[in-house]
C-alpha cells in the first residue's frame, strides 16, 4: 500500500510500525527507545509525529492505507523536544568526558538532531547507588533514561527475564530479579542490555576510564570538569557544548580501532566488532551479524582475556632429557621437518598422523589435510568432530545426502514445533537458544525436549521427556512406526521425494509403543500423543547434539531423527529440517575442509575418480584411496608401534579424548609428537616440540558455523610476539620438505579451496567482506543455499533415503559395582575443557572449577551435601570432585561438566574406549561409575554470584502501559494515541523476523 510522509508517497506494509517506513524514506526522526531488533518499546515519545492531524508515536502506530504523516510540523517538533527534555532530566549530560561518547550514543546523537537550546527540566539524581557488583559491566541509575531497551532485550530477545522497571515507584529504576544486586541475580551476563543501552547507564567495565581522551582523569578533576561544563550551559546553550563533545568524540577514532571478527567459542557463528586500544580489548559490539544481530553470550561478549593471558606461549619449546628448553623458530621447524622426513623414510607415510583444530580457520585446516596428503602422502588426518558430530554427519549423509544443518537459525525461529533431543542448547549454543525461547514466548512455536537432565530448555519446554540413557533411538523409531501404522505420514512427500519406505517399514516391526515404553521408561500414551502432534504440525525442526551422538548408536539415532522428518514431510521448507548443532566455532569447517581420513574438502571421497583427477591437477599427486586413521584409532596404532609421529594442532586431546589414561600411554609410545597451541596445555606435556600459535583475534581467515554459514574474520590485533598463525607454520615446514607452497595471505588459500571444492566454488573474500556471509553450497556465481533440499536431496536421483532401523543398546549400563550412570556436557560459563575460559577471571569467578551434580534423592541416600568431596570411580579411572545437590538430575543419574581447572579432575579419566559403530565416535555418555563419599566438605562449587541461584521475573516486556498509567505521565504536546493500536503494532513488530 502507499502512505503520505511529508508530502511524498511511500510504499508500506499494512500493520508494520510507521517508524519503519519513515526510516526507509531516510527521514531523520528522533527515536531513542526504538531499536529495529527490539521493535517498538514506546517509552521515550521522541518519535512523535502528526498522523492524520493528531500527534502520535511513529514507533507504536501500525501502518494503514491512506495515512497522511508529517514529521516536521511545529507541534511535532515541540513534542519531540519536550519528550527528549523529559528523558535527560533522568540523565546527567557530560558527553565530553563520558566513556560512551563514541559516535554511537543515541542520547548524544538525538541531542544533536533535535538541537534544543537549553535543558528546561534540571537533572535530578535518583538516589540509588551505582551497581558495580558484576565482573563485566555496571549500571548507573543516575544515567538511566528509563527507555526500557535493556528490559525488552532481556525479556524478549535473550529471554533470561531478569530485568524489569518498577514503574509504580516514586522514582523508577531498572531492577535485576526485582531489586537484587546484579551479581546476586539470575543475570547470565549475556551483554544484551549493555549492547542496546542508548547511553552510558549500562557500560562494560573495560570501557570505564579507557575509551575517551579525557575519561581517565582523576575523579575530583573529572567532577570539576563536569561542573564547569554544566555551569556554562545557561549562557552558551547546549549546542556549543555538544560541538565540543563531538570534536572529542572524533578524536577517539584515532585512539580506538573497531574490527569485525567471528566468535571463537561455539558453532552459532556470532559476528561482532571488537574495540581495541593497542592490545587492550575495550568492548565487543554486536549488531550486524547475520546469525546473532545484537545477541551474544557471556563468553562472546566478555570472554576474551585469554588472548592476553600471561600464560600464552611466545617461543617454541624443544624437549631434552632434563625438560623443555626455549628454541628459535628456525631450529624448531628444522627439527620437525627432519624428524617427519626421517620417520617417513624409515616407516612409510602412514607412520605419521595429523590432527587439525576445529577452532582454527578454514584456511588453516585445509593446509593441515593438504600437508598430510600432498607433502607426506597419508590419509591419517582428523579433527575433533570425531568426538562429537561425526555420527550426525553420518546419519544425515545416509538419509538426505549432506551432513550439515538443512537450514538456518531463521528456519528454526519459523518452526511451529521445535524438538530438542540430547542438546543443552541454552548453555552449549546460547544465542541460538534465545531464538527458540523468543519464538516460544511470543507464541509462535511449541518446544518439546527429550533429555536426561532438566536444563534450562527442558525447564522451559512445553513438554519434557526423560527417557532412559541411550534409548532415544527406540522412542524415535516407535513414534515413526506409529505414524506409519496409523496413516499419519505425509504420503505425497514420500511418494515424490523419498525412497526405501517398504524396507524401512519392515525394519520397524519390533518397535511397538509397548516395547518403547519398556525400554525407555516413557509411557506408551505419551509416545502416541507425541506421534500425533509431530504428524499434525505444519513446520517441525529437530535439534540434537552430543546427548545423541556420543552413544553407541549415535549414527543410527541421527538417521532415525532424519527419518522422522522425512515421514512427516519436514524438509525443504522454511521452518523445517534437521539441525545437528556443532559444538566448536569451526567444527563444521573442519569437516568441510577435508580433515577426515577418507574425504578431502567438500566431503569428496578420496576414492572418487573426479576428485582424484581434480586434486592431481592442482597438487601434482595422486590421492591414496585407503582410509586413514581417525582420532580414536591413533592411540592403539601408537601402542602397536605402527604410528610413530603425530602433529596435534590446537586440540587438548589428553583431556578431551575418551579413556585419557589409555591415551597417555599412546602418547608416550610415540617417537615424535608436535603440539601447536596457545598455552602449554596438558597435552603439551607429552610433546617433543611445542609451537606457540596465534589466537583467532590475531588472524585473518574464515569460519563456517553450524548453519553452514561461511564468515570472514579480520585481524583485530597483531599476533603476540613470538607466535604464528597455523597456516604459516605448516607452510614453513612444507617448504622445508620441498613443497612449492607460496601463500602470501589466507585469501590465496581460499582461492585454492574454491577451485577444489564444489560446495565452496563461489566463495571469495570479496563476497565475504564486512558482515557478508554465504551458506554453502555456493555456486560459482556466488549464489548460496541457506535452505537445502527445496527441490532435490543430495543423491544422484534427487530422492532421500529412509535408513533402516538398527538399535545398538548401551554397552556400559550400571551394574552392582558401578551403580550410577554418568552424564557429561557443557556449562554456559566455560568452553570445552576450559583452557581458554579459565583464563578469564570473570568466568572463573562464576564457576571456579568442575563439580558433579547429584540428585536430592541420591544425596539423601548416601548422606552427602553440596560442597562435599566425593570420588567417582569407573573401570577406567577415578576423579575427586565436589558435589552439587540439585534437582536438575534425578535418581541415580550424575552430571559432570567437561570443563575442569585441573587435569586430574577431567571427566574423561572416567570414560571408556567404546563408541559409535559407524564413526568410532566415543560413547562418552555410556559411562557407569560408583560414588565414594569423602569426609572433607568444602564450599558450594557454585558461588552465590552464579546466576543459577537467581530468581527471574518474567513479564511481557517493558510493560509501558504501566508507565502511561502513572499520574505524572502526559504525552508530550497533546493526547497520546490509541494504546490498543500501539500495543498491536508492537506485537506485530516482535513477531517479524529480526
Amino acid at each position: 500500500m502507499s502512505i503520505q510522509v511529508d508530502g511524498v508517497a511511500w510504499a508500506a506494509h499494512e500493520g508494520e510500525p510507521l517508524l519503519e517506513v519513515i526510516n526507509r524514506a531516510q527521514i531523520e526522526l528522533a527515536q531513542v527507545c526504538y531499536h529495529p531488533q527490539l521493535g517498538p518499546v514506546q517509552t521515550c515519545d521522541t518519535c512523535a509525529v502528526e498522523i492524520d492531524g493528531a500527534l502520535g508515536r511513529a514507533c507504536g502506530t501500525p501502518v494503514r492505507a491512506g495515512m497522511v504523516v508529517r514529521t516536521q510540523t511545529q507541534a511535532a517538533r515541540t513534542a519531540q523536544r519536550d519528550a527528549y527534555d523529559r528523558l535527560v532530566a533522568n540523565h546527567d549530560l557530560y558527553c565530553t568526558v563520558c566513556d560512551n561518547n563514541n559516535g554511537n550514543c543515541t542520547v548524544h546523537n538525538t541531542l544533536t538532531l533535535l538541537a534544543p537550546q537549553h535543558q528546561t527540566r534540571p537533572f535530578r539524581p535518583k538516589g540509588y547507588p551505582r551497581d558495580d557488583s558484576n565482573p563485566f559491566y555496571r549500571y548507573d541509575p543516575d544515567q538511566c533514561i528509563l527507555c526500557g531497551r535493556c528490559v525488552e532485550a532481556c525479556q524478549n530477545v535473550q529471554v533470561q527475564e531478569t530485568l524489569s522497571i518498577n514503574w509504580e515507584a516514586e522514582q523508577p529504576r531498572v531492577l535485576w530479579d526485582g531489586g537484587r544486586a546484579i551479581n546476586d541475580s539470575s543475570c547470565v551476563s549475556c551483554g544484551h542490555c549493555v549492547t542496546v543501552c542508548p547511553c552510558n547507564a549500562l557500560m562494560e567495565n573495560t570501557m570505564l576510564g579507557e575509551a575517551g581522551l579525557f575519561t581517565g582523569i582523576p575523579l575530583p578533576v573529572w567532577n570539576a570538569a563536569v561542573d564547569v561544563v554544566k555551569g556554562v550551559e545557561a549562557s552558551t546553550g547546549l549546542q556549543a557544548i555538544t560541538a565540543i563533545s563531538e570534536i572529542e568524540a572524533a578524536g577517539r577514532e584515532r585512539l580506538i580501532q573497531k574490527t569485525k571478527t567471528v566468535c571463537t567459542y561455539c558453532g552459532v557463528g556470532c559476528a561482532f566488532e571488537v574495540w581495541t586500544k593497542g592490545r587492550q580489548i575495550l568492548k565487543v559490539e554486536p549488531g550486524q551479524g547475520p546469525a546473532n544481530g545484537i545477541s551474544t553470550c557471556v563468553k562472546g561478549k566478555f570472554g576474551w582475556d585469554y588472548v592476553n593471558s600471561p600464560e600464552r606461549l611466545t617461543t617454541p619449546l624443544i624437549r631434552e632429557a632434563t625438560g623443555f628448553r626455549e628454541a628459535s623458530w628456525d631450529e624448531a621447524l628444522d627439527l620437525i621437518a627432519s624428524r617427519l622426513e626421517g620417520l617417513r623414510a624409515a616407516h612409510g607415510p602412514d607412520a605419521l598422523a595429523f590432527v587439525a583444530s576445529s577452532k582454527s580457520t578454514n584456511e588453516d585446516i585445509f593446509l593441515v589435510q593438504k600437508f598430510a596428503r600432498q607433502v607426506i602422502g597419508t590419509n591419517n588426518v582428523d579433527n575433533c568432530s570425531r568426538y562429537c558430530q561425526s555420527p550426525a554427519t553420518k546419519g544425515l549423509s545416509q538419509t538426505v545426502g549432506i551432513g550439515g544443518d538443512s537450514g538456518t537459525i531463521h528456519d528454526i525461529e519459523q518452526a511451529s514445533l521445535v524438538l530438542i533431543v540430547g542438546s543443552n542448547t541454552a548453555e552449549s549454543h546460547p544465542v541460538l537458544a534465545t531464538r527458540v525461547k523468543r519464538a516460544q514466548k511470543l507464541g509462535r512455536t511449541r518446544v518439546i525436549v527429550a533429555d536426561l537432565r532438566e536444563h534450562e530448555m527442558a525447564r522451559r519446554a512445553d513438554q519434557f521427556l526423560r527417557p532412559r540413557p541411550g534409548t532415544d533411538f527406540v522412542w524415535i523409531s516407535a513414534v515413526c512406526k506409529f505414524i506409519l501404522d496409523h496413516g499419519l505420514e505425509d504420503r505425497a512427500f514420500l511418494e515424490t521425494r523419498v525412497s526405501g519406505l517398504d524396507e524401512y517399514r519392515e525394519s520397524l516391526a519390533g518397535y511397538t509403543l509397548e516395547f518403547a515404553a519398556q525400554e525407555t521408561g516413557l509411557r506408551a500414551a505419551t509416545l502416541e500423543a507425541l506421534a500425533h502432534q509431530i504428524a499434525a504440525e505444519e513446520r517441525v525442526c529437530i535439534l540434537w547434539a552430543m546427548g545423541v551422538t556420543q552413544q553407541c548408536g549415535g549414527s543410527d539415532t541421527s538417521a532415525a531423527l532424519s527419518n522422522l522428518l522425512l515421514l512427516t514431510g519436514n524438509y525443504g521448507r522454511t521452518g523445517t529440517g534437521a539441525y545437528p548443532l556443532r559444538g566448536h566455532n569451526n567444527v563444521q569447517g573442519a569437516g568441510d575442509m577435508g580433515a577426515m581420513p577418507d574425504q578431502v574438502s567438500g566431503y569428496q571421497k578420496t576414492t572418487d575418480p573426479l576428485t582424484v583427477q581434480r586434486h592431481e591437477r592442482e597438487w601434482g599427486v595422486t590421492l591414496r584411496p585407503e582410509r586413514g586413521l581417525d582420532n580414536t584409532q591413533l592411540t592403539d596404532a601408537a601402542l602397536a608401534g605402527t604410528l610413530k609421529g603425530l602433529w596435534i594442532t590446537g586440540e587438548e586431546m589428553s583431556l578431551t579424548d575418551a579413556n585419557v589414561n589409555h591415551l597417555a600411554r599412546g602418547f608416550e609410545a610415540l617417537d615424535f609428537l608436535v603440539v601447536q597451541d596457545l598455552y602449554f596445555t596438558n597435552t603439551a606435556r607429552y610433546a617433543d616440540v611445542v609451537l606457540p600459535a596465534a589466537a583467532s583475534l590475531e588472524k585473518e581467515g574464515t569460519f563456517t558455523s553450524t548453519e553452514r554459514r561461511i564468515q570472514r574474520l579480520y585481524r583485530v590485533m597483531p599476533p603476540l610476539k613470538g607466535t604464528r598463525a597455523d597456516w604459516e607454520i605448516y607452510q614453513a615446514v612444507a617448504q622445508r620438505l620441498g613443497a612449492n607452497w607460496n601463500y602470501t595471505h589466507p585469501a590465496d588459500i581460499m582461492a585454492e579451496i574454491a577451485r577444489l571444492t564444489p560446495f565452496y566454488a563461489g566463495v571469495t573474500y570479496e563476497r565475504l567482506a564486512g558482515h557478508g556471509s554465504l551458506c554453502w553450497p555456493v555456486a560459482e556465481n556466488g549464489t548460496d543455499t541457506p535452505l537445502l533440499y527445496t527441490e532435490r536431496f543430495h543423491f544422484p536421483d534427487g530422492r532421500a533415503r529412509l535408513h533402516p532401523a538398527t538399535y545398538k543398546p548401551r554397552a556400559s549400563a550400571p551394574n552392582a559395582e558401578y551403580d550410577l550412570h554418568l552424564n557429561s556436557g557443557r556449562l554456559l560459563e566455560h568452553f570445552h575443557e576450559g583452557n581458554m575460559t579459565f583464563q578469564v577471571p570473570g568466568l572463573a569467578g562464576k564457576v571456579p572449577d568442575t563439580f558433579v551434580e547429584v540428585s536430592p534423592e541420591l544425596a539423601a541416600e548416601r548422606g552427602l551435601q553440596s560442597g562435599q568431596w566425593v570420588r567417582l570411580v569407573s573401570p577406567h579411572g577415578a576423579v575427586r570432585v565436589r558435589a552439587l545437590v540439585t534437582s536438575r538430575v534425578q535418581a541415580h543419574e550424575l552430571y559432570l561438566p567437561m570443563n575442569a581447572r585441573h587435569a586430574e579432575a577431567a571427566v574423561n579419566r572416567l570414560t571408556g574406549s567404546g563408541g559409535d559403530s559407524q564413526t568410532n565416535t566415543p560413547a562418552y555418555k555410556d559411562t557407569s561409575v560408583r560414588l565414594e563419599v569423602l569426609p572433607e566438605v568444602g564450599d558450594n562449587p557454585l558461588p552465590r554470584g552464579n546466576p543459577r541461584w537467581g530468581h527471574p521475573t518474567p513479564q511481557t516486556g517493558t510493560e509501558v502501559t504501566r508507565k502511561w498509567a502513572r499520574p505524572d505521565y502526559v504525552f508530550p504536546g497533546g493526547p497520546q494515541p490509541l494504546r490498543g493500536d500501539s500495543l498491536n503494532a508492537r506485537a506485530d513488530a516482535l513477531g517479524t523476523d529480526d
